[in-house]
């Protein structure tokens, strides 16, 4: 008898389908049944050992709300035994106009277990699941954005430690760090075996996007870097299974079952009794050809348009062509986001487009050091400096920053513009909200955001909390303009002010979007004594009216 090891995680919905991901403990059939009937049904497939099914699910009526069970052959395995979570449902978007409800956030370390101590305080996600399980018809979200750092595999817990002891020395590399896919297996058990955790990702939709700690903190930050990482005897299966870990668990639930039915890895993957040698082939063609894997995406919830960006797999790391999407990608960006007019586009970055002004300038003038523009001795300095200060994200590859700069303008700009165009990212460990001014010239139609939403589940030093309220500050911003003057930086074509924040705690922010309307919500797990917990409200704003 197949028992279910992982899952179920509810991923693509629209109107009339959905796909469901289970893992299996053997080869059989997953079927999900709702209403009374078989509303799809997979066989599962096998990788490295483990089996697998992503579930397409068909015949659901707009605008309803369908509670479901998953079958692992003849045998009924969720909703658990003794669950005391309310039935989990696939609830589909009408078709009359009504709200859309985009909670995200980023950077979650897995919750201890229940009863244990734990250091960084209450988790959001598990405090969200907790909220909707005592009240199954309080406002939820539609989808569930998690922009990247779903698992540590460089930062392992103490029970994941112990775990890898058992399994091989820690003496040789990469030590407490884990080195294959069956190690990257054990992660996501521990993330989403979460039993709050667990069934909030089975009755909301989600959409997924790696970020560095997915494969290793700073990953692809530099040619150099990536030079001194495949010299090591270890990376090639840390990334192998990394990657492959990914596209299993996490992007293959992103595609919609029109896409996945033409994805010629899925294809192959299911061809065979085994598909490991087909997907760690696809693996490392996409390590080493940045252009050969997409891994960003686009999904569209009405007249909302979400495009999920990759900013770590698809760069180019060259430092005199250096940018952080291949040209391929950057086309692809470009196609999607002026692709007929819609009420709002979302676009999903795991790092922000905007930064505190000291950091933005801080990145650019450590690019230019890098790119040989103060010589030799500061191009070393500089290297050094950005791996050690994390100076990767959209500053730090400056035609990057400008492209997509100018994307946003674009897509803003005319009769048919969204109302707003909004950069969700995560990454540093505080939430905010910035807006821009275009300099030369009239700006965008639409209002343009950035909206930076981490941790859901992870701390901050204290000391770096306080270089993040001072790379806002006006001080802050004169000593960023005397580092662009020694980069010798050209002005950006946006100014840009903090109008929320920051604010630092394990968090998730909401947009709920009407119409043309817009309005947002940062909500913080707090405790409330007697080990309680609660989502409390911190921060809630209007962004544009109908």
């Amino acid at each position: 008898m197949a028992r279910l090891r992982l899952g179920p995680l509810l991923r693509y919905v629209d109107g009339s389908t959905a796909t469901v991901w289970v893992e299996a403990d053997r080869p059989c059939t997953a079927e999900v049944r709702g209403g009374g009937r078989v509303l799809g049904s997979a066989a599962t497939f096998q990788v490295a050992g483990h089996h697998y099914a992503l579930v397409p699910v068909s015949g659901l009526r707009p605008g309803s709300e369908t509670a479901y069970e998953v079958r692992l052959g003849e045998s009924v395995v969720w909703p658990l035994a003794d669950s005391p979570f309310p039935a989990s449902v696939i609830r589909t978007p009408g078709e009359g106009e009504r709200a859309l409800r985009v909670t995200f956030g980023s950077c979650r370390w897995a919750a201890p277990p229940s009863g244990e101590h734990d250091p960084v305080g209450p988790d959001a996600l598990d405090t969200l699941a907790a909220r909707l399980a005592a009240d199954p018809g309080a406002e939820r979200p539609d989808v569930l954005l998690l922009l990247g750092d779903q698992v540590y595999a460089d930062q392992t817990s103490k029970a994941t430690r112990r775990w890898l002891a058992a399994r091989r020395s820690l003496d040789d590399p990469p030590g407490d760090q884990v080195a294959d896919y069956e190690e990257y297996t054990r992660l996501y058990y521990e993330s989403w075996l979460d039993p709050e955790v667990r069934w909030l990702l089975s009755t909301v939709p989600s959409c997924m996007i790696f970020d560095d700690h997915d494969v290793i903190d700073d990953w692809n930050t530099s040619a150099s870097w990536l030079a001194e990482m495949r010299a090591t005897p270890w990376w090639r299966e840390r990334v192998l299974g990394g990657l492959m870990s990914y596209w299993v668990h996490q992007h293959l639930g992103n595609l919609p079952p029109g896409e996945l039915a033409g994805d010629e890895v899925y294809a192959a993957v299911r061809a065979t009794p085994d598909g490991t040698d087909a997907l760690r082939a696809f693996a490392a063609k996409a390590d080493a050809e940045p252009g050969a894997a997409r891994w960003s995406y686009r999904r569209d919830f009405g007249r909302v348009r979400l495009l999920m960006v990759d900013t770590r797999a698809a760069r180019v790391l060259d430092e005199q062509q250096r940018a952080m999407v291949d040209p391929e990608e950057a086309r692809w960006l470009r196609e999607q986001a002026l692709d007929g007019d819609v009420d709002h586009l979302l676009i999903g970055s795991s790092l922000p487009w905007l930064l505190p002004h000291l950091i933005h300038d801080a990145e650019g003038w450590n690019a230019a050091l890098c790119r040989g523009e103060r010589g030799a001795r500061w191009a070393r300095i500089g290297e050094d400096l950005r791996r050690r200060s994390d100076l990767e994200h959209w500053a730090a590859f400056p035609a990057s920053f400008a492209a997509l700069t100018e994307l946003i303008a674009e897509a803003g700009s005319g009769p048919d513009a969204p109302a707003t165009v909004c950069v969700l990212s995560g990454d540093v460990h505080h939430a905010y909200v910035a807006e821009p001014e275009w300099t030369a010239g009239s700006g965008p139609d639409s209002r343009v955001l950035q909206l930076t939403c981490s941790p859901v589940h992870n701390s901050i030093h204290a000391s770096i909390r306080l270089g993040f309220r001072f790379g806002w500050s006006r001080a802050g911003r004169a000593l960023g303009r005397r580092f662009a003057r020694h980069g010798r930086l050209p002005r950006t074509p946006v100014k840009w002010r903090r109008t929320g924040g920051p604010w630092f705690g394990n968090q998730l922010m909401t947009l709920t979007l009407r119409g043309r309307s817009a309005g947002l919500r940062l909500e913080q797990a707090r405790a409330t004594g007697s080990r309680g917990v609660r989502l409390e409200a911190v921060a809630e704003s209007t962004l544009t009216e109908e």
